[in-house]
């Protein structure tokens, strides 16, 4: 039997059952819950279009291209593939993104090279970081990110170095 079949409708009973029990409106509270969502977009919208228009001059003006010349030496020393240095590169700006650079890293590499299942596993496992401090400093506006940004970089530059290791240690 696949109880995850009834798993949606029952909750929704549950929570009709409950609010009723509790007396509580449910579809005015619900158009209560649906005006604040789109006070929300409204505030974050800024932030988050300029964000995307950032990211867009990033990839189209050559900025990024530049960024993965730079990095061969090092990436060489630390024994990163060059496929997937357009992933560490793209993933703390943008996860659609990120998704894209995954997608051309499967299709030139193959799914099941080192470098595709690396850029995997960095898709899984870190944070699209500017999209994110945009969206929750902006919502709340907070314009100074602090020790934010820095600590959120240093963790996406272990988790990816992390990532490269540990699927060599698992894959090779």
């Amino acid at each position: 039997m696949n109880i995850g079949v009834y798993f949606l409708p029952l909750l929704i009973l549950f929570i009709l059952i409950y609010s009723f029990i509790k007396k509580v409106k449910v579809y005015e509270t619900f158009i209560e819950g649906v005006k604040e969502g789109f006070s929300s977009v409204y505030s974050i919208a800024p932030y988050l279009l300029t964000m995307l228009f950032a990211i867009d001059i990033f990839r189209k003006s050559g900025a990024m291209d530049y960024f993965i010349y730079a990095l061969k030496p090092l990436s060489k020393i630390l024994k990163i593939p060059e496929g997937v240095i357009p992933m560490i590169l793209i993933k703390p700006l943008s996860g659609s993104g990120a998704l894209g650079v995954m997608t051309d890293t499967m299709k030139q590499y193959g799914v099941d090279s080192i470098e595709g299942k690396i850029a995997a596993v960095m898709m899984g496992s870190t944070e699209t970081i500017f999209y994110t401090i945009s969206i929750y400093f902006g919502s709340v506006n907070v314009k100074d990110v602090r020790h934010s940004l820095k600590a959120s970089l240093i963790a996406h530059i272990i988790g990816s170095l992390a990532a490269v290791y540990i699927c060599y240690y698992f894959f090779r």
